[in-house]
């Protein structure tokens, strides 16, 4: 029988569709897109992208440098621009504001290599370095309010033709809807128990093992409970924190060991699924009584990694529930029973 399954942070509700379910090896990546062409990104061919806003581990302008390691530019195809004011108005009941933002594109390595799992520790370190280099910068912006990184790997997942790998940073004016949720889920927790949601939720899921994928150097992995899609994995710190761009340099590498491990067992064993991931992290606390009172108590940051296997259909538009055909405890049997070798 299928089984409806609650997220305990934000409240939705997830089917568990037991009837449909598929064993974890049956699940195989969808054919990719169109031929790749001549990829921009790689190391020689700076002059066919926009001048580097930041380039690791040289800070500079100059796009003809050529010893980068990671390297950040203007999108071309800019969701929000950086240009201008907010310039807030109302039309009757409607709200409206200018497109202000930034949307920067992190080219991950001068190399033509596809899947961030296939980089070293040390370079998917360097890669992390500079997103908190990056939102640390874009913090000092009165105008913004969030950052959001994601990645699309793949053609089903919007990673676009180039097969080179690199990730997306995008400034926003206002608090995405989807992190306001998961922050009056956290702090509606905190006001009755005075504890953070993600540490009894680590705590539990270390204890119960049903759905761990890795525990190691003070992070693990796990295939969350209310799972919306198959092999979706929560990548979390153990040590309580709000705030992704507070990592030491110590405790970043660990990420990048833990990162590299799952996206290694996700391409291992699904035959390198298109997948997206997304760092859910504090909003910036703008100076405004009461308002982010018990945000570095209750708030805890993470990695959320999406395998595109599956489709959002109507079903799901209409209701806001998710079809999981794969129970989450399966899914991390799997994974778990993937074998890697990371060095």
């Amino acid at each position: 029988m299928p089984e409806l399954r609650k997220d305990p942070i934000i409240g939705r509700w997830v089917i568990i569709a037991t009837e449909r379910a598929r064993r974890p090896d049956q699940f195989s990546a969808p054919a990719e897109g169109p031929a790749e062409g001549e990829c921009p990104f790689c190391q020689g061919s700076e002059e066919h992208t926009p001048p580097a806003i930041l380039t690791y581990p040289n800070s500079t302008h100059d796009r003809n440098k050529l010893d980068w390691k990671v390297r950040v530019i203007p999108s071309i195809k800019p969701m929000l621009k950086i240009e201008g004011d907010l310039g807030r108005s109302g039309l009757g009941i409607y709200d409206m504001m200018n497109g202000i933002g930034a949307h920067e594109v992190v080219i991950e390595t001068p190399e033509h290599i596809n899947n961030i799992a296939d980089l070293s520790i040390e370079q998917i370190d360097n890669v992390l370095d500079v997103y908190i280099h990056r939102i640390t910068d874009l913090s000092r912006d009165n105008r913004f309010k969030y950052v959001l990184v994601f990645k699309n790997h793949g053609w089903v997942a919007g990673g676009g033709r180039i097969k080179h790998s690199r990730s997306q940073l995008v400034a926003t004016p206002a608090t995405p809807k989807r992190v306001k949720e998961e922050l009056a889920g956290a702090r509606r927790y905190f006001d009755y128990r005075e504890r953070c949601i993600f540490c009894d939720l680590i705590k539990q899921e270390l204890e119960s093992k049903d759905r761990l994928i890795i525990d190691i150097d003070g992070f693990l992995a796990i295939v969350p409970f209310a799972s919306r899609f198959p092999f979706e994995i929560w990548v979390l710190p153990k040590k309580h924190a709000c705030d992704f761009i507070a990592l030491d340099g110590s405790s970043r590498k660990d990420l990048a060991k833990i990162l590299k491990i799952v996206l290694l067992k996700l391409k291992i064993g699904l035959g390198d699924p298109p997948f997206n991931y997304i760092i859910h992290n504090a909003p910036f606390r703008r100076p405004k009584v009461g308002y982010w009172k018990t945000i570095e108590e209750d708030y805890h940051w993470h990695i959320e990694i999406m395998p595109r296997l599956t489709r959002v259909a109507g079903f799901e538009w209409g209701t806001g529930f998710y079809i999981c055909p794969l129970p989450p405890e399966d899914a991390a049997k799997f994974l778990r029973e993937v074998k890697v070798e990371v060095g």
